[in-house]
């Protein structure tokens, strides 16, 4: 099957696609987009997370064939030289880990600042429970999304 799919901003055209692929596996294995991590393939850890249509869905979840809506992954929200402020904070706060999980817990938070602008501690904890690290917890993560809400709330 072809799909189309617009990523990042970027129009695609897949063939040979099989009818049961998932959105994760489009991403990394037919694009070769692999900012979008996949971990565990049951919708469990995050680790895919990415923007549909302005919704935070896990991409192993979704059937590639059902999107017709725009996908946005950590990549589409800034890059090296231009970060979002989410990724910067994450950066800055030393919030970086291992990286498995990061892009999805980027993209999570930023689901999260946009719905909750000036989220406190315990809101930042819940809007990230989809979303698992196995390194070393959550504090540096929580606090980098504390301070990229912070930094949105205090630019004019």
């Amino acid at each position: 099957m072809t799909l189309r799919l617009t990523v990042d901003g970027v129009p695609y055209e897949v063939d040979d696609v099989p009818p049961s692929a998932n959105l994760a596996d489009v991403l990394r294995h037919h694009l070769g987009l692999t900012a979008t991590k996949d971990a565990c393939y049951e919708g469990r850890c995050g680790s895919c997370s990415v923007l549909l249509g302005g919704l935070l869905v896990t991409a192993c979840t979704v059937l590639a064939a059902d999107v017709t809506e725009p996908v946005v992954t950590t990549a589409g929200l800034g890059s090296v030289e231009h970060p979002s402020d989410v990724q910067g904070a994450f950066v800055e706060g030393g919030g970086v880990q291992c990286g498995f999980c990061i892009p999805g817990m980027i993209v999570a938070a930023t689901d999260l600042l946009e719905r909750i602008p000036d989220p406190t501690e315990d809101q930042v904890r819940r809007g990230l429970t989809g979303n698992l690290c196995r390194c070393t917890g959550y504090g540096r993560i929580v606090d980098a999304v504390l301070a990229a809400a912070r930094a949105r709330t205090a630019a004019p």
